[in-house]
């Protein structure tokens, strides 16, 4: 919404009120939503959620980073931080720190600050979701391509790849690898998922492609319908074999941080079931406890796992719950920064491409925070101002 948008907008609610109840057209012909108006309330209520977040950051414990960029409508690089705090009592703040603008050369001490340090590092990891609707292109083309091979004949524009049976193989395969690549992405985009969750959907989905790399070798396509659909070769079947090994090789590389952690994110999310050899020296003892407690496991069954680690007594357990709050706290991917850039690009189009940086930011902060504004503070701060005035 353009912050001009206001005064159409009571136009509305006028109408709206002299229909509904005329009596209180005066209050309402009273407020204002002047553009200069608009835009000095979107700037209190983006400085009051800052100040919350603020606020709530000197209670974190832990907290963890996400980054990415991306460039708005007027090719300006924005790059957005979202912050993950983490408190004693294990209640979790996600929130948009900042929006920087990225223009000529920025170095990394020009965005941050030495002032706080994360004892645990974020774990860079960047998924560009938006080529995944290609696999929904590339299902509707293998659908219709009997009619748009036919179309095109009739318009005399042949199209001789879709009468290529090495063609058509590998658009078969395509669309099955895609497929399945779309359902990860969707899993990974569920709303509160710990990062524990979403390695688990990772390396569900790497055996499942040597599952299929071993049955595509034998001729075993069950899990891949489309290909099956199309005529194929054993050199087709070898080239795909060797396709989906390499997918599986490419996913350990880039997954390959979160490795180092799995141990340590199998304790925290299954204490119970975990090895205490393979646990870290520190925690050995407190495991030991906690497993031989049956009413805590009773307890870990019935609640959240934020709820069970802030149940458990700090001066009992005081090492687990400090793992538990670094695995938690941290992020398992930049999905929430591609989210927020899609508010970015609605709110400055190319219908909208003036606003500022500092607006931009201000909006998407208002857009993307699950933090209630104090709106008695900006009444009470206004107040002041009106009566300084």
């Amino acid at each position: 919404m353009a912050f001009s948008d206001g005064e159409f907008i009571k136009e509305c609610l006028l109408d709206s009120v002299a229909l509904i109840c005329p009596e209180k057209k005066g209050a309402f012909e009273n407020v204002s939503l002047s553009r200069r108006t608009v835009t000095r309330r979107v700037e209190a209520i983006a400085g009051n959620l800052e100040l919350q977040l603020k606020n709530r950051a000197a209670d974190f414990d832990c907290f963890s980073l996400a980054l990415d960029e991306s460039c708005d409508v007027r090719d300006t690089a924005q790059l957005l931080i979202f912050l993950r705090g983490i408190t004693a009592d294990f209640q979790i703040t996600e929130e948009l720190a900042d929006m920087q603008s990225i223009k000529g050369t920025t170095t990394g001490k020009d965005l941050f600050t030495e002032e706080n340090e994360s004892e645990h590092g974020d774990i860079s990891y960047h998924s560009n979701v938006r080529w995944l609707s290609l696999g929904k292109v590339l299902k509707s083309v293998w659908d219709l391509r009997d009619q748009i091979q036919n179309f095109c004949g009739k318009k005399g524009h042949d199209i001789p790849e879709l009468s290529d049976e090495d063609w058509v193989a590998d658009l078969g395969f395509a669309v099955d690898v895609t497929a399945l690549m779309n359902e990860l992405n969707v899993k990974l985009q569920c709303k509160g998922l710990f990062v524990h969750e979403m390695y688990s959907a990772v390396t569900a989905f790497m055996r499942k492609l040597q599952l299929l790399s071993s049955q595509v070798k034998d001729n075993i396509l069950t899990h891949l319908p489309t290909l099956k659909e199309a005529t194929r070769s054993a050199d087709h079947l070898h080239k795909y074999s060797s396709k989906l090994e390499a997918l599986h090789g490419e996913f350990s590389r880039r997954f390959q941080d979160f490795k180092t952690l799995e141990s340590e994110m199998h304790m925290v999310s299954s204490p119970f079931n975990c090895s205490v050899d393979n646990a870290p020296s520190d925690v050995q003892m407190e495991l030991i406890d906690l497993q031989s407690d049956l009413l805590l496991a009773e307890h870990f069954r019935s609640v959240s796992l934020l709820d069970f680690y802030s149940s458990l007594k700090e001066e009992n357990f005081p090492h687990l719950r400090r793992h538990a709050q670094r695995i938690l706290v941290l992020f398992g991917s930049t999905y929430v920064c591609e989210q927020t850039f899609s508010v970015m690009k609605f709110n400055k189009s190319k219908h909208r491409s003036s606003i500022t940086d500092e607006h931009l930011s201000a909006v998407l902060r208002i857009a993307t925070s699950d933090i209630q504004p104090d709106f008695n503070a900006l009444v009470q701060a206004q107040n002041r101002l009106d009566y300084s005035h």
